[in-house]
């Protein structure tokens, strides 16, 4: 809606230019003037809870009449004919664009320039190249929301709440999520390395190789006892269609109960959030409040297909903004209950207007509630049953350059001991020493993997057991046990 925010992974918007005019007047004076009057009339799509309705607001003042710009006009006077240097127009202009957001402290309003919008809005197309991240600036840092499903982010360990703290060793505290965004994105097949903070754990390099990443939005598969299990990993333009096409084809293979899963999920579309909830949520039931500047609006469901089996669904502190939206309505609206834990709690809604050159900026213009009027925003949605992640799940991913060996005692050593201990190996004691039956370990996983016996851990070795890890955490799934347990309940009354 971000991961992300975020900036996010996955955006868009649409553009409509304001009518042309021509004024003879300082380049600057002209640059205002047109940010003012885009943003006074520019209709607009929103990603991150995008309205998708334009809005229109008169009686703006022409810019020579506008005594609020004067300190502004009189200061970029003073910086051209007194700074030092010859300044750079275009980057003293962002930059006061920039100030004005900044100044709102709110970590989902963005100004992104031309570069930065082409990204931002490229990804809800069809694919893009990078990571595979939400990502947004929280308090000064650029905190990841979640990582999209196979995503080379996913697959390097990334988590939902890792604080980046530098990109191929760049310090980046202080950057917008566009900015980070620029610096982590890059064309298929390149690294990007990454310095994470986890938690109170020191900080950790995690090196990702980019990849396509496409907008491919839901997975079905059926889980046994005739229930059907659909991830939902963001809400982009074409994922009700995709949902539907999914449960009719469960619905072919003999699906009787349903348990929908949105964990790591950062949001995206509101439409889509609605759309999706109307599956579920009984005509003239409401879906969620939208409320700006005191006002409210309910929107409730409108008629037409509906799922007929019971349904649970999952959620976990990756799941924001549209996942949260979804939650709400199905908990509040159709009794369905919540597996896993507390959701990320983003109850806010962006619109991206779109500027001349190329650029826009992303606001923040109302907030949302659940159909029973509750604010969820950095608080998140409870679950009904508390499901916790197995520990092994949210171990520090590995660096697969560094060599780790015998005699060798170190935090990263204790990871790998935890990782080969949760895929079955027997590693000894439980420490961080590198020692003899633990190397006895390693050079047993790699004979079973077809590695070369060397007894460390490096390279390839460390990346498939990252893998096998990953594999383990997908088959053994607790939450969706449990999420399986409760649907059957109801399937049985």
């Amino acid at each position: 809606m971000d991961e992300q925010n975020k900036s996010n992974e996955e955006l868009n918007s649409s553009e409509v230019k304001p009518a042309s005019r021509y004024i003879k007047m300082k380049p600057f004076v002209f640059l205002i003037m047109i940010f003012a009057l885009v943003i006074a009339t520019a209709a607009v799509t929103m990603f991150s809870l995008t309205l998708g309705k334009d809005k229109v607001i008169g009686g703006v003042a022409p810019q020579s009449e506008r005594a609020e710009f004067s300190k502004l006009y009189m200061a970029y006077d003073k910086l051209k004919e007194e700074y030092y240097k010859d300044i750079d127009q275009d980057v003293i202009v962002n930059g006061a664009i920039n100030g004005m957001i900044d100044a709102l402290d709110d970590p989902y309003s963005d100004y992104m320039n031309k570069e930065e919008a082409s990204q931002f809005n490229e990804s809800i197309s069809s694919s893009f190249q990078g990571i595979g991240a939400e990502i947004q600036e929280r308090d000064g840092v650029i905190t990841v929301v979640s990582p999209i499903k196979n995503s080379p982010a996913e697959k390097a360990g990334l988590l939902p709440n890792d604080k980046i703290m530098a990109v191929d060793g760049k310090d980046i505290k202080g950057f917008t999520a566009s900015e980070a965004v620029l610096l982590i994105r890059g064309s298929k097949g390149t690294e990007v390395s990454l310095t994470v903070k986890r938690g109170e754990n020191a900080s950790m390099d995690i090196t990702i190789v980019r990849d396509d990443i496409p907008i491919e939005t839901v997975y079905a598969e059926m889980v046994g006892d005739n229930v059907a299990h659909i991830i939902i990993s963001s809400f982009s333009t074409n994922t009700y269609d995709e949902l539907v096409k999914a449960i009719k084809e469960m619905d072919k293979q003999g699906m009787k109960a349903l348990v929908l899963d949105v964990r790591q999920n950062p949001g995206g579309l509101l439409d889509r959030a609605i759309d999706i909830s109307n599956l579920f949520v009984e005509d003239g039931k409401p879906v969620l409040q939208i409320e700006e500047k005191g006002k409210r609006d309910v929107t409730t469901a409108s008629p037409g297909t509906k799922v007929k089996v019971p349904v649970s669904l999952i959620i976990d502190g990756g799941s924001a903004s549209a996942s949260e939206i979804l939650a709400g309505a199905l908990s509040e609206s159709a009794n369905v209950p919540l597996v896993g834990l507390n959701s990320f709690g983003k109850g806010t809604v962006q619109q991206v207007n779109d500027l001349p050159d190329g650029s826009n900026i992303k606001i923040t213009i109302a907030k949302w509630l659940t159909p029973k009027g509750n604010w969820i925003h950095e608080k998140g949605i409870a679950p009904n049953y508390v499901v916790e992640y197995p520990a092994y799940a949210m171990l520090a991913p590995l660096d697969p350059s560094v060599i780790l060996k015998e005699n060798q005692s170190s935090e990263a050593v204790q990871n790998a001991k935890e990782m080969l201990k949760a895929i079955g190996y027997e590693v000894g004691e439980m420490n961080e020493d590198f020692d003899a039956p633990f190397a006895k370990a390693v050079k047993k996983f790699q004979t079973d993997n077809n590695i070369a016996t060397t007894g460390e851990l490096t390279g390839e070795t460390s990346f498939i057991l990252m893998d096998k890890l990953r594999q383990k955490i997908v088959k053994d799934d607790p939450q969706l046990e449990k999420a399986k347990e409760v649907v059957l309940k109801l399937l049985n009354k």
